[in-house]
């Protein structure tokens, strides 16, 4: 599929076919493009936990959604996905990245990262898996997994401390599916989200301070 098209396609799809696993070497694939996300110092510190047995992906539905209440409609076609994978960001990573020689931050403060890398640079392997699953003819949907499960969630898989879960990625055979109430709020234009030469207001023309390594994506 040409990549405008595959950009074109992508949506977030709510319900699958249930009867239709995901074949392992399609699996591999979302995976391995996932890794080629672009990150800070090629930190690479994610990782992704994959759920593809029934047992499994049970046991995450229970763990890491709100018991009682809410869009029960929307969970019960989620939970027809045949595959769920979890992208998790790892800080230390990143901290331990830029405190080696050639980048020089040997204290480790997280308050010199303007943003928290770790999960821009794991949010981007995850649109990766997106837009693979469009290409390889498979709906996705990347959706959150609340606060207050988050805890539920890290015990039932035994996920160490040091890993975040930034959301989740269930992927299957479409099923037919309703459109989000929220697109009805169309998509904004170019003119009101691009800024060409400048923005109104100050500019900050000093740059970076002096000896600051310069927060880059590699790889």
């Amino acid at each position: 599929m040409e990549f405008a098209d595959v950009v074109r396609r992508r949506r977030m799809v709510r319900n699958y076919d249930p009867d239709r696993p995901v074949p392992a070497e399609v699996v591999e694939r979302v995976l391995r493009h996932a890794t080629h996300a672009p990150s800070a110092g090629f930190a690479q510190g994610w990782a992704f936990l994959v759920l593809e047995t029934a047992a499994e992906r049970e046991l995450f539905w229970d763990a890491a959604t709100p018991q009682t209440g809410g869009r029960s409609r929307w969970l019960a076609n989620m939970r027809t996905a045949p595959l769920i994978i979890v992208p998790l960001s790892n800080k230390s990573a990143y901290l331990d990245r830029y405190a080696e020689s050639d980048k020089g931050w040997t204290d480790r403060d997280e308050a010199r990262w303007p943003v928290p890398y770790w999960h821009v640079d794991t949010g981007m392997a995850a649109l990766l898996m997106l837009l693979t699953a469009v290409d390889e003819g498979l709906g996705a949907c990347f959706f959150g997994v609340p606060a207050q499960r988050v805890g539920a969630f890290r015990q039932a898989f035994d996920v160490p401390g040091e890993y975040t879960p930034i959301g989740a990625v269930s992927v299957g055979y479409r099923a037919p599916d309703h459109r989000s109430a929220s697109l009805r709020r169309g998509r904004r234009s170019l003119d009101e989200v691009v800024h060409r030469g400048r923005w109104s207001g100050t500019v900050d023309r000093d740059g970076p301070s002096a000896g600051a390594p310069v927060l880059a994506a590699d790889g």
